[in-house]
């Protein structure tokens, strides 16, 4: 059986094990996990924190990471301002990106401030920096990104900057989400 582990990644951390083509170090996965032979099934970008999975079998972290697979990937996010409810319903159906319309998005509004607005988004599909472009292309600006669950696999009190292997169970509960959207 594949081995996979939950990382839960601190803000300001690259998604690999290496940084390469810069002067300065920055912090990489290699400071927090030295597992041999497990590599990140997706991304997550430096700015992000949250839920990184890793994995030891290359076919099913394709498939964790391949967006044509649709894993939902859940994120809490925290927005400057107040998005109106029409801005959210333009979330859930979906958001014309310089590279094409994205697929519909979950959005629950969990909380308002006079500054922030905080809400849970859910998508099926994995561009690039792609939570902060829709809502940029709202005209509003994301503070704080936090992934919270990849399919069945939720961060749950995983403290930051720890990580733990999935149980076996874990581990089938992806397998069979992988395999159910196989083409």
């Amino acid at each position: 059986m594949a081995r996979l582990i939950l990382f839960n990644k601190p803000y300001g951390v690259l998604s690999q094990f290496t940084d390469r083509g810069t002067e300065s170090a920055r912090p990489t996965l290699s400071r927090y996990i030295a597992v041999p032979g497990v590599y990140p099934a997706g991304r997550l970008d430096r700015d992000s924190e949250g839920l990184l999975l890793l994995c030891d079998d290359g076919r099913l972290q394709a498939r964790i990471a391949d967006p044509r697979f649709k894993l939902a990937k859940t994120y809490l996010v925290q927005v400057e301002g107040e998005p109106d409810e029409a801005s959210l319903e333009h979330l859930r159906e979906g958001v014309r990106l310089k590279d094409g319309p994205t697929r519909p998005a979950e959005v629950v509004r969990l909380r308002d401030s006079a500054k922030y607005t905080h809400f849970e988004m859910t998508l099926t599909e994995g561009r690039n920096r792609q939570v902060r472009r829709m809502v940029e292309a709202l005209g509003a600006r994301v503070l704080k990104l936090v992934r919270v669950r990849i399919g069945p696999i939720a961060i749950g009190g995983l403290p930051i900057g720890r990580w733990r292997a999935l149980t076996d169970a874990e581990i089938a509960a992806v397998n069979g989400v992988a395999r159910h959207f196989s083409p």
